[in-house]
């Protein structure tokens, strides 16, 4: 805890998720890069380990990146942990890798890679497909986290939705979307099996120390979401419901992650029983407007410009962005600063560094609504 401070990083999250104003704004991240993690941390030591993808690294120096991410955490003074799902993964060429599912990725040097093949390309491929089952090997970022932090930070699983996991099985979104209309039956069938499987990791990471439950997978482009309305309703929100309504059954709390204009859908969202949402994209969504619709019923996280502000940005700006984005969202509660997606490595690490001071030196409460904003030194 920071010198003043009156809560834990957890509960300081837990009071944001339920709408009553901590002693100052959470912050948090949702993912950073392994070269994000590097280009931080050579802010505060010269014992780094080697620039190369995680896939790459031996154990011990997956080891040290982790015990890397952990002096960041401490040393920037965020209040909750992203712990990702690491499943066992395989070469698959140059290049490529090919994970614990079968879908095969084009590994980037600048974020997340691509998927590029699936191996339940057609409705015939199910019959002889068997899903992916749990192991507790894939929460080593979540043990290791527990064992660090304890209870003083919110243990935050990262965990992929059905719809982006189904999508990755037949290959990407170019393949699975025209099975909507062709085949609605066979999205039913890999939908369903997929949060059979979320079910059964859930329960495990819940199990092994998680707080709270992020649902990833995006739903949306910078102009609308992936698919309509309707056909969320038919085709996911039946499934989200199967989740959530699992996740509240253990005492928890899950929220949605998604880029882009998630508008046409926002409602939903709080229909089937999303406790916030991540990331509110400012290129497409309006936070103060989110706020005064949703504020009252969803957590908000998000909303600092990762695409432009933090890469390209000065550090003014940087400040300004957070000062202002805490006037509008942060009164009465109900918001945690992070950006609007993740810390990739085309994010400046000093403009990080100054998107979390800037957090602490204005997120203090109250914060009188209407954006008046004071500095605290």
């Amino acid at each position: 805890m920071r010198q003043g401070d009156t809560m834990t990083g957890k509960e300081r999250i837990e009071k944001a998720f339920l709408h009553i104003e901590p002693d100052r704004v959470p912050v948090w991240e949702m993912a950073f890069n392994e070269q994000s993690i590097l280009n931080i941390g050579a802010l505060f030591t010269d014992d780094l380990p080697p620039a190369k993808p995680v896939h790459d690294m031996t154990p011990e120096e997956r080891l040290k990146l982790l015990g890397l991410l952990f002096t960041l955490i401490e040393e920037l003074e965020l209040d909750g942990f992203p712990s990702l799902l690491l499943l066992a993964s395989e070469s698959a060429g140059a290049g490529y890798v090919r994970d614990a599912w079968g879908c095969t990725f084009q590994l980037s040097e600048v974020g997340e890679s691509v998927i590029k093949g699936g191996p339940v390309s057609s409705p015939d491929d199910l019959d002889s497909f068997s899903a992916y089952r749990p192991r507790e090997s894939d929460f080593i970022m979540l043990v290791a986290a527990k064992e660090r932090f304890g209870d003083d930070l919110a243990q935050i699983l990262v965990h992929p939705g059905p719809f982006q996991l189904s999508r990755n099985l037949t290959g990407g979104m170019e393949k699975f979307f025209p099975y909507i209309r062709r085949n609605p039956g066979f999205v039913h069938e890999i939908m369903k099996m997929t949060t059979d499987y979320a079910l059964a990791s859930l329960d495990m990471g819940i199990s092994l120390g998680a707080d709270i439950i992020c649902l990833d997978g995006d739903f949306a482009y910078n102009k609308s979401t992936f698919i309509s309305p309707d056909h969320y309703d038919e085709f996911v929100l039946p499934y989200h419901r199967t989740i959530i309504e699992f996740v509240h059954s253990h005492g928890k709390f899950i929220f949605k992650h998604s880029d882009g204009n998630m508008w046409p859908i926002m409602d939903r969202l709080v229909e089937v029983g999303f406790n916030g949402f991540h990331s509110i994209q400012p290129q497409c969504m309006d936070i103060g407007k989110v706020k005064a619709r949703f504020g009252d019923r969803l957590c908000l996280l998000g909303n600092i410009d990762c695409s432009y502000l933090l890469p390209f940005g000065s550090e003014s700006d940087v400040e300004t962005a957070v000062r202002d984005t805490i006037a509008v969202a942060a009164p009465g509660g109900g918001y945690i600063l992070c950006s609007d997606n993740t810390i990739h490595p085309g994010c400046k690490a000093e403009n990080y560094l100054t998107m979390v001071k800037a957090a602490h030196m204005y997120g203090n409460y109250p914060i009188a609504s209407g954006g008046e904003v004071k500095a605290h030194a």
